[in-house]
């Protein structure tokens, strides 16, 4: 018998596990449409909003290539997610082809891994959803205290922000707010960081005390995170049309800037030749797509209803692949209008599109773009908070995690009722009280490894079991003898990304790494299911 360490989960038993149809598994109440609209939830949020005015000023024009840049990374490893998905429909996404293949060990690595990327992902997005929502109530003219609406070190932040924007602008009335010259100017007066600006944001904070310490709580993250959570306790079906509907608005958003914003193009904007198109080249759009891949992050949480699909065989390649079509085209499409409309010298970056309209009078068009954005990242939240519940009932049912209750399945709604309500609470508990602006750049590198990982897995996979039915195949593995070309592309272009993430990051990784393997030594490797099993 081999090292327990990397003992495999025998397919036969995932198999099986797949058709349990008990009163202790998964309810299957999700057709392709839903598992698109998952998908499509899970991608298009605020990215699509925001991260397009920042990646314009590296990629000018050319920011259309960044898009289509970043997108092929993920379609490579989408297209090796599909023939999981569709050989081995259960939940725990890249957990579950990890242990078929790579062993237990992995197994745990990933499926601690994901909990990074689907917790502090929906901590981070319920932060953002809040910031959405108080630019909302500023529409009616309804003011939340600073205090309130965010944690106490980013509502400093804003204030001295705030502060800083009057500041600019007192000191040369003639600068145009969100512009570059504007930004730079409230940027040399944030970093010189004087005693007037600390005292006059302390003052528009206007904090409560306790203990004689000032205090912060973001009331609007905290509340959605629950709502969220309880959507999901009450059921998959539930939770499915709740974000279907969310995605046919918030497309409908984007498809009116597209419809609203191809009227105000000036093909002058988008350069007359190579050099105005990219004004920074390759490299620039390298960089580009670099900053833009946090807007693709979700559409792997397809892969963790497995359990839930009607039929995962033909369904779940289905909702991966065509999702990320779907929000590929809308991206390129908007960063087409954005640079069309704007100059990209010009373009805003803290609220690119709204401003493109705003400049040009259409008040009411920037209103509901901020409604497109708060509905998107209400979908982003549900589903990486059903992405991170799913993979823990998955760890816990192999015994790596205590199964009485991160596996407890609600009698009623046949949910994983306990662990969402905690997973839930903790994102609402981290969203509300901790700045998490860091913390969201570990979901990007979380995201990687396990697009890395499992490009590696399908492809060994392959190798150890080349009979194993396969509804859906990845193309371009060992086709006519040739290397896996797809999985290589796939590690290859998404360990890049990784690599250019920084060694903070890596740091941050490697800690939450090894936090996880003392948990996993501690309690995994006494429990573990499969290591009782015969190894073959």
């Amino acid at each position: 018998m081999g090292n327990p360490l990397f003992a495999r989960k025998p397919m036969s038993v995932l198999l099986a596990e797949a058709h349990d149809e008990g009163g202790h598994s998964l309810k299957r109440t999700l057709g392709p449409f839903q598992l698109t609209a998952l998908g499509v939830g899970a991608v298009i949020g605020a990215g699509i909003f925001v991260l397009s005015g920042l990646g314009a000023h590296y990629a000018g024009p050319a920011l259309m290539l960044s898009f289509v840049l970043s997108g092929t990374g993920c379609a490579l490893a989408a297209l090796c997610y599909a023939e999981f998905a569709a050989m081995i429909p259960l939940a725990g996404s890249a957990y579950t082809y990890a242990y078929a293949t790579l062993g237990e060990l992995f197994a745990w690595i990933i499926g601690w891994d994901l909990t990074l990327e689907y917790a502090m992902g929906a901590s981070t997005v319920s932060s953002g959803w809040s910031n959405h929502f108080i630019e909302l109530l500023n529409i009616f003219h309804i003011k939340m205290p600073l205090w309130l609406a965010y944690d106490h070190w980013t509502a400093l932040d804003t204030a001295e922000k705030m502060v800083a924007r009057q500041m600019a602008q007192a000191s040369d009335p003639t600068l145009v707010p969100g512009t570059q010259a504007f930004l730079d100017r409230v940027m040399d007066f944030t970093m010189a960081h004087s005693p007037e600006l600390v005292q006059r944001a302390h003052d528009l904070v206007n904090a409560p005390k306790i203990f004689g310490t000032e205090i912060g709580f973001n009331l609007p993250a905290f509340i959605i995170a629950l709502i969220i959570t309880a959507i999901l306790a009450i059921g998959i079906k539930e939770s499915a049309s709740f974000n279907s509907t969310i995605v046919v608005i918030k497309v409908s958003v984007v498809l009116f800037v597209l419809a609203l914003g191809s009227r105000y193009l000036h093909a002058s904007n988008w350069g007359t030749g190579w050099h105005n198109f990219a004004p920074y080249g390759v490299a620039g759009i390298g960089t580009g797509a670099a900053y833009i891949f946090f807007a693709y992050i979700g559409f792997d949480a397809v892969s963790t209803t497995a359990q839930e699909a009607k039929n995962p065989q033909r369904d779940l390649p289905i909702g991966i692949i065509v999702s990320l079509l779907i929000c590929t085209a809308l991206y390129i499409g908007v960063a087409g209008v954005l640079t069309g409309m704007v100059h990209w010298q010009d373009v805003n970056i803290e609220a690119p599109i709204a401003r493109a309209f705003l400049d040009r009078g259409l008040t009411t068009a920037s209103h509901i773009i901020t409604l497109g954005a708060l509905a998107g990242l209400t979908s982003v939240m549900l589903v990486m908070l059903l992405g991170q519940t799913r993979v823990l009932y998955s760890m816990a049912n192999d015994g790596l995690l205590p199964k009485k209750f991160f596996a407890a399945i609600h009698p009623k709604f046949r949910t994983p009722y306990k662990n969402t309500i905690l997973v839930g609470i903790l994102a609402a508990i981290v969203g509300s009280i901790t700045p998490i602006d860091q913390i969201g750049k570990m979901v990007n590198i979380g995201t990687l490894l396990a697009f890395v990982i499992v490009c590696i897995a399908v492809t060994m996979l392959r190798i150890k079991s080349p009979d194993q039915p396969r509804p859906f195949r990845t193309p371009g593995i060992f086709m006519g003898g040739w290397l896996p070309v797809v999985p290589f592309l796939g590690v290859l272009f998404n360990g890049y990304m990784m690599y250019k993430l920084g060694w903070v990051n890596w740091a941050r990784l490697i800690i939450w790494l090894v936090i996880g393997l003392i948990v996993y030594f501690t309690y995994g490797v006494k429990h573990s299911r499969v290591r009782n099993m015969p190894q073959s």
